[in-house]
């Protein structure tokens, strides 16, 4: 039976390895990690492979994914990493804690809490730098008052996120931040903080430089297990795996052409004015692939191959005089965005092994 393409192999011993090596390394001083499945689109077996490394918790954007490992029987602790308002029913019947910075969506939680009979644990976001989600520290006392008036609440950590929007560094000042941050609530609410979670894939350096952890417990990794890498330069980290995700594809047309487009210019289908090089005739293919299936930004050919551009359905390449025939098949390493759009699109096909 011939492959399907394109498509994406998938080691789930080497995602187990990440996670394993990982787990370890940060355990030594006491941190524990939830395995972030949200740039696999929740997929159960790569969940599994995370859990079997030693990871403790499974945390998702989308309680969709949470659902979906959930009803192939994953068994965990989930977490859920946004929480729309709309969503509040669901999230409390399918997460076990969800992160939150809304009075109005925890009022929410607690409604459907108290109407099914539950406690939704909650992990509360704090703002230090990066300016995506979180509550400003000076905001925190008065927050936290509010929410300990929604009985079937309960708050059993803080946490932050850092180098996701505006790319903020962790380091011992905002660690250190989030750490006074949690000894203070402790003292004035006398509250029992389970998890204080101080970053992502991006705090390894930290981790490594660092001669205190001070109060941080915990981390949420996604890239450094999937790929292999931490998400400040993109450097890979000692031991691990870095191509546990291979997208294979299929050459579709392979001809000598001129570099250059002839005619009059004009955009092209997403608007742009393309620029082109004159390089002659040359070897050019086309890959069955486009921006519809990828992010092509987020691709890089393991053969010396260049990419020249991409259509919604279409990949071109130089093939920089590779004697690629119709048929054959082209793989890439994928990076985050790469890996996000890669497992997202529904027209490329998922292929797990165990090696």
């Amino acid at each position: 039976m011939k492959a399907l393409m394109p498509r994406i192999e998938i080691s789930l011993s080497q995602i187990r390895d990440n996670a394993r090596i990982l787990s370890k390394l940060y355990e030594q001083k006491g941190i524990s990690l939830m395995g972030v499945s949200k740039a696999v689109l929740g997929n159960p077996l790569i969940a599994q492979a995370m859990i079997q490394g030693g990871v403790k918790f499974i945390a998702d954007s989308r309680i969709e994914n949470i659902q979906r490992m959930k009803t192939a029987g994953i068994k965990t602790r989930f977490v859920l990493l946004r929480t729309p308002l709309s969503q509040a029913e669901s999230i409390v019947k399918n997460a076990d804690i969800s992160l939150n910075t809304e009075i109005e969506t925890i009022k929410a939680l607690a409604h459907y809490a108290h109407l099914h009979n539950r406690i939704h644990e909650i992990i509360l976001m704090a703002e230090l730098g990066d300016l995506r989600e979180g509550i400003l520290p000076h905001n925190f006392s008065e927050f936290i008052k509010k929410v300990l008036s929604f009985s079937p609440i309960k708050i059993i950590g803080i946490g932050c996120n850092l180098a996701c929007y505006g790319g903020i560094k962790p380091d011992s000042d905002n660690m250190g931040q989030l750490s006074t941050l949690a000894k203070a609530i402790t003292k004035e609410f006398q509250i029992d903080l389970e998890i204080i979670s101080g970053g992502n894939s991006a705090n390894y350096q930290w981790y490594q430089s660092t001669k205190t952890l001070d109060h941080i417990n915990n981390l949420r990794l996604g890239e450094s297990i999937l790929l292999g890498r931490e998400t400040l330069y993109r450097m890979a980290i000692p031991e691990l795996h870095t191509q546990a995700f291979q997208l294979v594809t299929e050459v579709i047309e392979s001809k000598d052409k001129p570099s250059l487009p002839y005619g009059k210019i004009c955009q092209n289908a997403f608007g742009d004015f393309p620029i082109f090089d004159d390089r002659g005739i040359h070897r050019r293919i086309i890959i069955a692939l486009g921006r519809q299936d990828i992010l092509v930004s987020g691709l890089t050919p393991l053969t010396d191959l260049k990419i020249l551009g991409a259509s919604s359905d279409h990949l071109i390449l130089d093939s920089n005089n590779n004697n690629l025939k119709v048929g054959s098949e082209v793989n890439f390493n994928l990076d985050y965005g790469g890996l996000l759009a890669a497992m997202t699109s529904p027209f490329i096909h998922k292929q797990f092994s165990y090696i």
